[in-house]
């Protein structure tokens, strides 16, 4: 059983992030490298092939009917995780076709007619494959519970010793969760790589990685605790984003617990 995170790029002429976990939390690959569409395709097939259990976890909008505005799940996620600035962007396919396209929605449909399952309401311990759309803010807020999330992306006058001091963050708390249930080991050479003085397009490389990692690690997370790890947002038809919630997120959430 392999889990594959994804920060997808909304437009294919932009990299990437893939990471690649075992059901042990053992990373095994990563990479800020892929480019189209075949590209992140072969990236997740090498991991799950064809036949094998495996969840496929995706930053990037999986079904998004609606010609303008916003999804319900956006929308719902936003009532919940705004206060903790995790609020995603509205998707709509008029905003998406600018990008060059509803890429993600055709990866689904690709991942699809290799038997993975467009279905969030994760089975505990079920082998099958799955592909499900995450969103790395948000479940950092309840995996560390944060109370703001972490200032790492670009922002217009958001200085890079910031953004260096942010990344370094996130990858320290990635780092913290080799004690935690499910456990996630990251890699010496992730561990030991400089994040500090990067700039352009090394350090989107890195921001990529930790993302991908954090999405892999949701589906991880919801896979092993179940209904009760995790909350649903929307649903398949109209879009959904899955969210990892820990104990004390259902807490702060003031969602109720599954």
């Amino acid at each position: 059983m392999h889990f594959v995170g994804i920060d997808l790029a909304w437009s294919p002429r932009n990299r990437s992030g893939g990471a690649v976990l075992s059901a042990t939390g053992q990373l095994q690959a990563v990479t800020a490298d892929l480019t189209g569409d075949d590209s992140v395709l072969r990236f997740i097939l090498s991991a799950i092939p064809p036949g094998k259990p495996g969840i496929v976890a995706i930053d990037a909008p999986l079904a998004v009917p609606n010609e303008t505005g916003g999804r319900p799940c956006d929308q719902q996620v936003a009532a919940v995780f705004g206060r903790f600035e995790a609020a995603p962007y509205p998707a709509n396919r008029r905003n998406l076709s600018r990008y060059g396209g509803l890429r993600a929605e055709c990866i689904r449909q690709r991942l699809e007619s290799d038997g993975f399952c467009h279905d969030p309401f994760l089975k505990q311990h079920a082998r099958t494959r799955w592909v499900i759309e995450v969103f790395p803010h948000p479940a950092t807020v309840s995996l560390f519970h944060f109370e703001k999330t972490l200032k790492y992306k670009a922002r217009q006058g958001r200085e890079y010793s910031l953004r260096w001091h942010e990344l370094g963050r996130l990858r320290d708390c990635l780092a913290a969760l080799a004690k935690a249930d499910p456990p996630l080991y990251l890699s010496d050479e992730l561990l030991c790589s400089p994040i500090e003085g990067l700039r352009g397009r090394s350090f989107k490389s890195a921001e990529d990685v930790m993302d991908a990692i954090v999405c892999a690690y949701t589906g991880l997370y919801a896979w092993h605790h179940g209904p009760r790890g995790y909350i649903v947002f929307g649903e398949v038809t109209n879009g959904h984003i899955l969210v990892p919630m820990t104990p004390s997120m259902w807490e702060r959430s003031n969602t109720g617990s599954q």
